[in-house]
């Protein structure tokens, strides 16, 4: 499967950019990892029920005997962790050395000086950022800087019913017109579910939309441009969705816990989630439709199908004592072997060969579905701004008014721009 190439050539401008840069002296200390001085780093991430955090150090620790690595877990809720991050940089604290960091968080943890930057430890390893998947290496990129590098992804997919649905829709107006139709059958009672509460999953769905008919939020400057056509054209067919008919009729309160509930017990005909969904219907002891269920990169509007980026990175504590040692762990778990890990794990990983190793196909075989690769390849990042949670905030109150009927599409937008160009300055 090496069609993957090509997805590497829309990030080479990136690419040049970081093989360019100026790598420079830095007098922050940077001692550990070298010449068998024996260190200990610091690792920060969130609960990992997996057991593939323990693999991953383990394997670290074998190549290189002389870094220890201790794992610190932040808390569950990704809000309170990154409370808890702030609270701990803001101090300019070297309690940790090397921290995972949500794909919306790069921008505001660089900008606050939180993050080592990352370009020069990419150069002298001769790191390809192109065999990584375009939207996270975006995503961990800020004002031409890599702050953090692609760890796991996820990406909004489309599920379809293989028994019900022999192709899966290619354009938003085919998939109205198939959920409509399909609708009922099988036991099925609705159509099509998605994400639509008023909270984050609902940007996530809305830059689905506006990135399909041409819409963006902002430019690669962070200038706001949300107020195009695009932008308007994918906001009016994401409520011409909800209005259809073929959605449950309470999709406004619908999130991801509600969509794979419906998905696993038969209820829906076609659905947009992230990869985890998939296991979850594979599994005979709570799905009603193992073995039924193909997935499909989302539908395309007059421009492209995207997809929402999800997922999480490591970045390097600026404060840390240990960066040669905590880069060679950052390397280590994003590169080759941590990938093929993580893989194996169930993380969907970032970098592209690993798709083609067959003992992940074989461990995941929605790793060896080409739709599903090409859907994870097409994500994009949602706005890199370090004013990412009030630019959040802003987009899910205007577009629940839009869905809801309280404002017309153009309204919604219109207002979205007055808002966020207040906050993005």
């Amino acid at each position: 499967m090496r069609w993957w190439k090509t997805y590497g050539a829309v990030s080479l401008a990136l690419v040049l950019v970081l093989v360019t840069a100026a790598c420079g002296a830095n007098s922050d200390s940077e001692s550990g990892g070298g010449d068998g001085e024996q260190v200990t780093i610091v690792y920060a991430r969130g609960k990992d029920d997996t057991g593939s955090t323990q693999e991953l150090v383990k394997a670290f620790e074998k190549k290189h005997p002389n870094i220890k690595v201790k794992f610190k877990e932040m808390p569950t809720d990704t809000g309170t962790s990154h409370d808890q991050y702030v609270t701990m940089l803001s101090a300019q604290s070297s309690e940790i050395d090397v921290m995972d960091v949500d794909v919306i968080w790069p921008a505001e943890f660089a900008q606050a000086g939180y993050l080592q930057d990352l370009d020069r430890f990419i150069q002298r390893d001769n790191i390809d950022m192109s065999q990584y998947i375009p939207g996270a290496v975006e995503a961990g990129n800020y004002n031409g800087k890599q702050w953090a590098m692609p760890k796991f992804i996820d990406a909004g997919l489309l599920y379809y019913r293989k028994d019900i649905v022999k192709e899966p829709p290619k354009t938003w107006d085919e998939l109205i017109e198939v959920a409509k139709k399909q609708k009922g059958k099988k036991g099925t009672k609705s159509g099509f579910v998605m994400q639509a509460a008023q909270y984050e999953g609902l940007v996530c769905n809305f830059i689905e939309f506006a990135g399909a008919y041409g819409g963006r939020i902002l430019d690669d400057k962070g200038n706001v441009v949300i107020n195009s056509p695009g932008t308007v054209k994918g906001l009016e067919k994401m409520i011409e969705v909800v209005k259809s008919g073929a959605v449950p009729g309470n999709i406004l309160a619908i999130k991801e816990p509600e969509t794979h509930t419906m998905y696993k017990e038969g209820e829906s005909v076609l659905a947009r989630n992230w990869p985890y969904m998939f296991s979850i219907l594979q599994n005979p002891d709570e799905s009603k439709v193992v073995d039924q269920v193909g997935v499909a990169p989302l539908p395309k509007g007059d421009k492209a199908s995207t997809a929402a980026l999800g997922g999480w990175m490591m970045g390097i504590n600026k404060y840390s004592k240990n960066k040669e040692a905590a880069w060679e762990f950052v390397k280590f778990v994003t590169g080759p072997e941590g990938q093929k890990i993580s893989a194996l794990y169930s993380h969907s990983p970032t970098y592209l060969p690993t798709y083609d190793d067959p003992e992940v196909q074989k461990a995941n075989p929605l790793y060896a579905d080409e739709n599903f690769v090409k859907g994870v390849s097409a994500a994009i990042p949602r706005p890199v701004s370090p004013e990412y949670p009030k630019i959040s905030e802003i987009i899910q109150v205007e577009v629940s008014n839009a869905l809801s009927g309280k404002v017309s599409a153009k309204e919604a937008v219109k207002n979205m721009e007055q808002q966020l160009k207040d906050v993005v300055k």
